[in-house]
């Protein structure tokens, strides 16, 4: 039989035929190999189709072969299954900082990673019309950029904004740049932060990755490595309610023991329990002193209360009596 022009791509065109059509419970038969190759203007025998899908064995492919009347050939083990897709799925579509429409362009491309009998049972979880996502749709470049920065060991220039309640963006310190030495990124509270260093106020600071425009990495190298250093990330997120700024102090607090799932979610089960009677235990943890966290106290309704220092507990009375004098 005469070689036909795109014969040297048939054993491509045989790995694409199976990777997007075929799995355990719909394998690709012969006839159907053949047809896809002739549709692409290939003509092959059975005999090379067989050498070809044995070559494909050989360099990784799980090519299986399943016998019998509706038999065939398909993917059998791919590098992702089936429910580790769902959990990238889930991630991606419930993740509030990543807009509607880049969150449907990385599905589509998680779906192509399945045959399209397994995207389509991907396609039915996905809920994103009208969840609340973030507006700005470059997050997705600045989370780029911000690599950039830190794999070349360089500062970062941007712009850090605010919503007015016109919906607009504000600009801080009147639109003047921002210079920061960026060294980590984190996910807290569904919003993305960037960790880094600003020369001017010598501190580890951190910034919402959605609020920050025009980055731009700098040729001025990255300062405040031994500060970063020093910080333990994960601490930094737990004592920072919401990621909200406030005096570092280090609080004594009693709750209730039916709330120890929710004091271990929030601090990791490092932290000891204290038992105080049959129904208290208390906790002694490092945090940073602000709204976020009084609110987050006040969920527990009389189910917490804050033992010392005496300054934090005369900042919780003021941020109810505030809360009072509201209604």
């Amino acid at each position: 039989m005469p070689k036909s022009p795109n014969q040297k791509l048939k054993l491509l065109y045989i790995m694409k035929l199976l990777l997007e059509r075929s799995d355990e419970r719909h394998p690709v038969t012969m006839n159907e190999i053949i047809a896809n190759l002739e549709s692409n203007s290939i003509s092959a025998e059975r005999k090379s189709i067989y050498d070809d899908l044995e070559s494909l064995r050989l360099f990784g492919l799980d090519v299986n072969q399943q016998r019998g009347a509706n038999g065939g050939y398909y993917i059998a083990n791919r590098d992702f299954e089936l429910p580790e897709l769902k959990l990238l799925v889930d991630s991606v579509q419930s993740s509030k900082f990543i807009t509607e429409k880049k969150t449907l362009a990385l599905i589509k491309k998680i779906e192509s990673l399945a045959s399209v009998y397994e995207a389509q049972l991907l396609h039915r979880q996905v809920y994103v019309k009208n969840r609340i996502k973030n507006m700005n749709e470059s997050i997705y470049y600045n989370v780029d950029e911000i690599h950039n920065g830190i794999a070349t060991d360089c500062k970062i220039s941007f712009k850090y904004f605010e919503y007015s309640v016109s919906k607009e963006r504000i600009c801080r310190r009147g639109g003047a740049n921002y210079s920061v030495s960026p060294f980590g990124l984190s996910w807290d509270d569904e919003n993305y932060y960037m960790i880094g260093f600003d020369s001017d106020a010598g501190i580890i600071k951190h910034y919402r990755v959605d609020k920050m425009m025009d980055i731009a990495v700098c040729a001025e190298k990255r300062d405040g490595r031994e500060q970063y250093e020093r910080l333990d990330l994960a601490a930094y997120s737990r004592t920072h309610f919401g990621m909200f700024t406030g005096r570092q102090e280090r609080v004594t607090l009693e709750f209730k023991n039916s709330l120890a799932g929710a004091v271990i979610d929030r601090f990791g089960k490092e932290l000891a329990l204290i038992p105080q009677d049959e129904e208290h235990f208390r906790v002694n943890t490092e945090v940073a002193v602000s709204t976020q966290f009084f609110g987050w106290l006040c969920g527990f309704g009389d189910g917490v209360r804050i033992i010392a220092p005496e300054s934090v507990k005369s900042q919780m009375s003021e941020h109810i009596s505030a809360i009072r004098r509201l209604y």
